[in-house]
């Protein structure tokens, strides 16, 4: 672990808020709701600001997984709604205050967070709050008894896969769990991001690369984004995110952040949702081709220090099997 992992570790591990209920006769609804788990196989690290949704769907797939006493979420702006559905994790607290180079100061703070987790459990999860490591149920164990299996000094990428609202088919609103009243995906190789470390590495902005030299794609794995997984919640997010571009008030490049954060390359909401119709159906659910191709193009990104592949458009979509439903 390099020096500045270490002082950083040990300045979180003062500083980390962690929030335990308290049984009490007045309150019974307030009693633990989760249990312990006195595991160190993998730790899960997120950063997340006033999106409750998608946290709540976070914290669902890994809190009963991996027990949210190793769940590690960095609360952008301190915000008092994160504190209270991430009870029982490990939240840091960080201003909220807008600044420039947003994208890189958040993948500094996650690298070397990251780096010091290492130390102390074998696997580190690390990712966006709209994003989630599935295994597939077919494999018939949890994603923490998968990881127990593995061996470390290597980076896991998982198949990213887009979850999208079928407006046209889908009806029904999200009131808890995601995978069922949704079932169709988006083929994403933009989000077959390296997200499961176990080496000694740097992740790049954005967690789309790191420095790790070999390419690792089980085939059990997905990364399911959901930032479409709802046409209500995705309007309400994109408002969000508009407001705070629009308080930093810059452009992109200075800023540096995500362009979809800004109003004018959001485009008509609506006119989003309706294209995912469009989209070509693949029948059956074998992602073995597309994982092949990962492969062969997998290599140095240039100068940079960095490895990836080739990451097309594929304008595919395809059914979940049954299976998947009420996953998270």
């Amino acid at each position: 672990m390099t020096r500045s992992a270490a002082v950083t570790i040990f300045y979180f591990s003062n500083c980390i808020k962690r929030v335990r209920s308290k049984e009490t006769t007045a309150a019974p609804e307030r009693r633990i709701y989760w249990v312990e788990s006195m595991q160190s196989t993998a730790a899960i690290v997120t950063m997340v600001r006033d999106d409750h949704f998608f946290l709540k769907a976070w914290l669902r797939h890994y809190g009963p997984i991996f027990g949210r006493e190793n769940l590690y979420i960095v609360n952008h702006g301190r915000g008092r709604g994160v504190e209270e559905l991430a009870e029982g994790c490990n939240i840091i607290g960080i201003p909220g205050d807008p600044h420039k180079n947003f994208d890189m100061k958040r993948w500094r703070l996650l690298n070397n967070l990251v780096m010091g987790l290492r130390s102390y459990y074998n696997h580190v999860i690390v990712g966006d709050v709209d994003e989630l490591v599935v295994i597939d149920p077919e494999e018939g164990k949890t994603l923490l008894e998968y990881l127990e299996e593995q061996p470390i000094r290597r980076v896991l990428t998982p198949l990213g896969l887009e979850v999208i609202h079928r407006i046209d088919e889908e009806p029904e609103a999200i009131t808890d769990k995601i995978l069922g009243p949704r079932r169709h995906v988006r083929l994403a190789p933009h989000y077959s991001k390296p997200c499961v470390i176990s080496a000694g590495t740097k992740i790049a902005r954005g967690g789309h690369y790191t420095q790790y030299g070999k390419l690792f794609t089980p085939d059990c794995l997905y990364l399911m984004h959901l930032k479409f997984c709802d046409f209500p919640e995705y309007t309400a997010a994109m408002d969000r995110r508009n407001a705070v571009t629009d308080e930093i008030g810059d452009d992109v490049k200075e800023i540096s952040i995500g362009r979809h954060w800004f109003a004018e390359a959001r485009g008509e909401d609506r006119a989003t949702f309706e294209a995912f119709a469009d989209l070509e159906m693949v029948e059956g659910f074998d992602m073995r081709l597309y994982r092949r191709k990962m492969q062969r193009s997998f290599g140095p990104r240039g100068d940079t220090g960095f490895y990836n592949f080739a990451r097309p458009d594929y304008k595919l979509q395809f059914k979940l099997p049954e299976r998947f439903s009420g996953i998270f």
